[in-house]
């Protein structure tokens, strides 16, 4: 994903702010996909995400004097998202954000070191195929909501560590070590999977005969 062009997005919402409304589409489009996999990592349902994600963007029309450039616009917005999520989870009395004490995310032990450092390490042949897409996105859904979301907006939204941390409100060592910790589940679930998917040369993550 490309970075967000932070002086476009200024001038925009200085622009939409005196008058100028048709703008915001331009402003809300890069973030139109975060937005709904963020809240669909967190309901875990595709109408209700797109119905949140809805909610959302109305929100942050309504709020858009609220945007002081604290943060990346992004980080602000996805913000939004979050906070529309985990109220519509209360509101159905059912909180499915795990929670983990603050001092085990800070902690750098008690885990093994993931094989697997990042989504570009697959073979761009073996992303292409559709198969491959579903069990990552089935494996990635079947993580517990905190390392789901991390691994949504570092690894799937290439979000930085800054950004991320802001986004879900811990902090940025939680934002390793959560990430770490959902790549070794990651890495633990799709391994035996991946096998078909290695190429005739060479080896996906170093498995495979």
């Amino acid at each position: 994903m490309p970075p967000p062009n932070q002086e476009f997005e200024a001038d925009c919402i200085r622009r939409i702010l005196a008058g100028e409304k048709a703008l915001f589409h331009d402003l809300i489009r890069p973030c139109e996909r975060s937005i709904y996999f963020m809240l669909l990592s967190i309901l875990r349902n595709e109408t209700e995400a797109e119905d949140a994600a809805q909610d959302t963007v109305i929100k942050i029309y309504l709020n858009l004097q609220n945007f002081r450039g604290d943060s990346q616009f992004r980080t602000w917005v996805l913000s939004i998202a979050r906070n529309e999520g985990l109220g519509r989870l209360r509101k159905a009395g059912s909180r499915r954000e795990d929670s983990l004490d603050a001092e085990t995310d800070e902690s750098s032990g008690g885990y093994t070191p993931a094989i697997l450092t990042s989504w570009r390490e697959i073979p761009s042949e073996a992303l292409e195929r559709e198969e491959l897409g579903v069990l990552l996105r089935k494996a990635i859904q079947g993580l517990p909501a905190i390392y789901r979301n991390v691994v949504l907006l570092r690894d799937i939204e290439e979000m930085d560590v800054r950004e991320t941390a802001v986004a879900l409100g811990i902090t940025e060592g939680a934002v390793k070590v959560r990430l770490h910790r959902a790549r070794a589940l990651l890495q633990r679930d799709l391994a035996p999977r991946l096998k078909g998917f290695a190429p005739k040369r060479g080896k996906l993550f170093g498995w495979g005969a």
